[in-house]
């Protein structure tokens, strides 16, 4: 696969950052509109329109509930989070995701098994559940506490 880098004269680094971002964009897209288009058709309404505003908000929605999932799940213990400047948190998030993309060697095996979660409305939106305890994605997995 070609790198598709707009500005070739950046570094090898640059590049692969690049094409990462750009993949998980793609697949967050695909999860997050899915996701749109599943509650849609489950309430019997017809699919998003690109003109609709609450369609639009939706999508956002249901892209920063992913992200934030993502973010709960992967980061590894101890990893801490980064303070997140005031401003856009969609773009923090994605940053975080594209840095554990690039270091976890199972990322986009636990991304996948979260997308699938998120999808089927199985996974639940931080503090949410009986007194907002959490499981370990693991634990979810194999149904011990």
């Amino acid at each position: 696969m070609p790198f598709r880098h707009p500005d070739r004269s950046h570094d090898l680094a640059t590049r692969i950052e690049f094409e990462v971002r750009e993949r998980l964009e793609e697949a967050i897209d695909y999860v997050c509109l899915e996701a749109l288009v599943r509650e849609r058709r489950g309430r019997g309404l017809p699919p998003p329109a690109a003109e609709s505003q609450d369609d639009r908000r939706a999508y956002t929605t249901n892209v920063l509930a992913f992200l934030r999932l993502l973010r709960r799940e992967l980061t590894p213990p101890g990893g801490g989070r980064a303070v997140q400047p005031p401003g856009d948190e969609q773009a923090a998030l994605l940053s975080g995701q594209v840095a554990l993309a690039r270091s976890l060697p199972d990322y986009w095996q636990r991304f996948e098994i979260l997308a699938e979660s998120f999808l089927a409305g199985t996974a639940t939106p931080q503090g949410a559940g009986s007194g907002g305890e959490s499981r370990s994605l693991l634990g979810r997995l194999f149904g011990s506490r």
